[in-house]
């Protein structure tokens, strides 16, 4: 029952990114929203597609951001690389949606990061 509910979710997302992939714009950079749980702190980053931001221990990096090309201030998607500490591998590694940051969320005890929007200038 597991693997189909991972099977609908992974085709939703799929055919979310390829539809908005045909009339999307590709930015020159992005924001994003990093909560800490532990002390509450909210913290926003602004990146430059392909930059990394450290905060606390986290190193998020902004492969790319994207935006609906008729609606600039609408949903944007990010896809986002977030490494813990010295860990080697990333705790979150995929596509976020800002109107959606459910949706394929990264699972951390401590921190939660989500895309805002897209910097169109």
């Amino acid at each position: 029952m597991m693997r189909i509910i991972l099977a609908l979710v992974f085709s939703l997302l799929t055919t979310l990114a390829a539809a908005q992939d045909r009339d999307a714009t590709l930015a020159s950079g992005g924001e994003l929203r990093v909560l800490d749980k532990l002390t509450g702190a909210v913290i926003d980053m602004s990146l430059n597609t392909g930059e990394t931001g450290v905060i606390g221990f986290l190193e998020v990096t902004l492969v790319q951001c994207r935006y609906p090309a008729a609606n600039p201030s609408g949903d944007a998607y990010s896809e986002v690389v977030v490494f813990y500490r010295d860990q080697d591998a990333p705790v979150f590694a995929g596509w976020m949606f800002a109107s959606s940051p459910a949706l394929n969320a990264m699972d951390h005890p401590r921190y939660d990061v989500w895309p805002l929007r897209c910097m169109t200038s």
